[in-house]
């Protein structure tokens, strides 16, 4: 018999050989119906494997992310075998499973799959998917598999990469595929299959390789889900960013200024800084004073950092000056150039913590074909923060920059969010700084933090920043899409190689440790979260024009002129629609353009010094004073800041 450990700590005996699907079939025939992918001492196991002995297993359904990457994953292999089917030359590379779906990188050599061909391997996936065919993984000799995949560089590449013992294929009714495992027990669990789309992508992202035809897709366990899903993704082409953005007057982009490097228009910029201006008022009273840094810095700087090391050959290539010798880059990151502000003179622990805050741009090469909207650019701003503190004062410190963190989310309704602890991956040293007492410490600071503060939280192991591991947090916007807004980072691997210190109340000098925050993010990608979070329908105290006056004739101008003026005392952001077109021409222009209030100013209006208000959506206020009005959006802002 095998004892397996279940998630809530109950402790089942089963016999011998017994699989995951054999431990959900006893626990209730539904789980069994139900059960995808599963988890065996931390380590993702086939469901019918037989369990290698006592332990702790997780059963995973449609309901929880891991099942939905085994089904994604087992169905990118059924897309592979589609492709295969139909293009018998093509040659397969790999398909994992992503967010949303999964995709293959085929190279399909003088074919080039066009839209029109999707439903052709539509078709084919779902036949494959009614034979019921199983998932069965077996390990292979490295002899054996470069054999399998002789005709096939981009396997043999892989494959060549792999110590042998390590190496599993997995097989589904005539189709064998280079794979570690996780997948759904047969192919009849997909009933609905959309291939997406394709783009271009370099074989393992690099531009001196050949480029492959990434299919993107996506599948489900009813074909109503998939329906929705469709339904959501027409809901978010309404919203996207670069859409909005556009018609909003908030930015552009100049292939003569560079890909990835955006404008700021008027709106845009007086939004951005709105937001600047909420944090930077937040931070003030949270104890930060502002710093600024140049946009480039020695290279010797990013060496000392780790940052050359790490990132070097990826980013911007240095500036050279008529000095000999002399090398510059732009600033990828500011943390260095923070912690020479704070080695430009002597610390004692009674001046900790030190909070320096900084809006600072910062710079790093992407790929042209990763480059999207606001989202991910190459030159961006960091609502950046390092705080340097004492071992003693890391917890409080990072307490109060998780309450700055929810007072943001709550003031611009982000409601849905999961805490994301991310750790180093032990099997990885080389990815990352510093030794192992420092980084079990940081570690341990972030975890204590989060279940102090009873948070929702997952733990991902290797996502950690190089220098320390991070809280990111995970964002669900009002499409249910989950986006990675703030960070947090414990680091006390900076301080060491800048050779940081302060003197204690032993009057000996000690590091002090470093916490690296952002709760924006960065502003572009923070920006292009919210506009499609809140379809460009911003909070008032942060919209570009709270107000439009729209007099219905010529002869009520002057009228409107003094309105103007008198909301601009009470800095009340309005303008006024001075065009000779018909008043429901200026309505609909209004309502595209998503300003929240419109004055409508005619005789009457004009008569009784009054204003008829309409709101965005088309409710009708009524007629009222001027000062009633002014009382009423003042309370609406005020309602929305929330005071923190």
């Amino acid at each position: 018999m095998i004892a397996i450990t279940l998630p809530d700590g109950s402790v089942r005996e089963y016999e011998n050989g017994s699989s995951a699907f054999d431990v959900a079939m006893g626990i209730s025939s539904g789980l069994a119906r139900n059960v995808l992918s599963a988890q065996f001492n931390g380590q993702t196991v086939e469901i019918k494997d037989p369990l290698p002995g006592d332990g702790a297993l997780v059963l995973y359904t449609w309901d929880q992310p891991e099942g939905k990457k085994a089904f994604w994953h087992s169905s990118a292999h059924v897309l592979a075998q589609a492709i295969q089917k139909i293009y018998p030359s093509a040659q397969l590379t790999i398909g994992p499973a992503i967010e949303n779906g999964f995709y293959y990188d085929v190279d399909f050599g003088d074919v080039s799959l066009q839209e029109k061909d999707f439903a052709e391997i539509e078709t084919k996936m779902m036949e494959m998917a009614r034979q019921k065919a199983e998932f069965k993984l077996r390990a292979v000799s490295k002899q054996d598999a470069l054999q399998y995949y002789k005709g096939n560089q981009y396997k043999t590449e892989l494959i060549e990469n792999l110590e042998d013992g390590t190496i599993t294929f997995c097989d589904h009714s005539d189709f064998t595929d280079l794979c570690r495992g996780g997948h759904l027990p047969n192919t009849e669990f997909i009933k609905a299959v959309k291939v997406m789309n394709v783009a271009g992508a370099y074989w393992r992202g690099d531009e001196k390789n050949k480029q492959l035809t990434r299919v993107y897709g996506i599948s489900f366990p009813k074909k109503s889900l998939l329906d929705d899903y469709l339904h959501l993704l027409e809901e978010a082409k309404k919203r996207d960013h670069r859409k909005l953005g556009k018609e909003l007057d908030l930015f552009t982009f100049s292939q003569k200024v560079g890909q990835g490097l955006p404008l700021w228009l008027p709106k845009g910029a007086a939004l951005r800084d709105r937001l600047e201006q909420f944090l930077k008022k937040a931070q003030k009273k949270a104890g930060y004073v502002p710093v600024m840094t140049p946009h480039i810095g020695s290279k010797e700087l990013y060496v000392t950092s780790g940052h050359y090391a790490k990132y070097g050959a990826d980013s911007f290539q240095p500036i050279t000056t008529p000095e000999a010798g002399e090398e510059y880059l732009l600033k990828p990151m500011n943390c260095p150039h923070h912690c020479e502000i704070y080695k430009s003179r002597p610390h004692s622990y009674k001046d900790l913590p030190i909070r320096y805050a900084e809006f600072g741009t910062v710079y790093r090469y992407e790929q042209s074909g990763e480059l999207h909207g606001l989202t991910r650019v190459r030159g961006f701003t960091q609502d950046d923060a390092h705080i340097f503190c004492t071992a003693d004062q890391v917890r409080e410190e990072f307490n109060k920059v998780i309450d700055l963190v929810l007072y943001i989310f709550k003031t611009l309704d982000f409601k849905e969010f999961t805490a994301q602890v991310s750790l180093r991956d032990p099997e990885k040293p080389e990815k990352y700084i510093g030794g192992l007492e420092n980084w079990e410490k940081a570690e341990s600071s972030i975890l204590e933090a989060v279940k102090e503060k009873g948070m929702p939280y997952v733990v991902e192991y290797g996502e950690a920043a190089f220098y320390g591991p991070k809280l990111d947090f995970m964002v669900r916007d009002a499409l249910g899409r989950s986006w990675q807004l703030g960070t947090i980072q414990v680091d006390y691997n900076l301080p060491e190689r800048f050779e940081l210190e302060y003197k204690g109340a032993d009057n000996e000098m000690h590091r002090p440790v470093m916490i690296h925050r952002a709760p924006f993010g960065s502003m572009e990608r923070f920006v292009a979260v919210l506009l499609e979070h809140c379809a460009g329908n911003f909070p008032l105290w942060l919209t570009p024009e709270q107000i439009i006056i729209l007099p219905i004739s010529e002869k009520y101008l002057d009228y409107s002129k003094e309105l103007l003026k008198l909301l601009d005392n009470y800095d009340i952001r309005a303008l006024l629609d001075e065009r000779n077109e018909k008043t429901g021409r200026k309505i609909r222009d209004a309502e595209m353009q998503k300003i929240p209030y419109m004055l409508i100013v005619g005789e009457k209006e004009e008569e009784t010094q009054t204003v008829s208000v309409r709101k965005h959506g088309g409710e009708d206020l009524g007629s009222m004073p001027i000062d009633q009005f002014i009382q009423l959006v003042n309370e609406a802002v005020s309602a929305e800041l929330i005071d923190n």
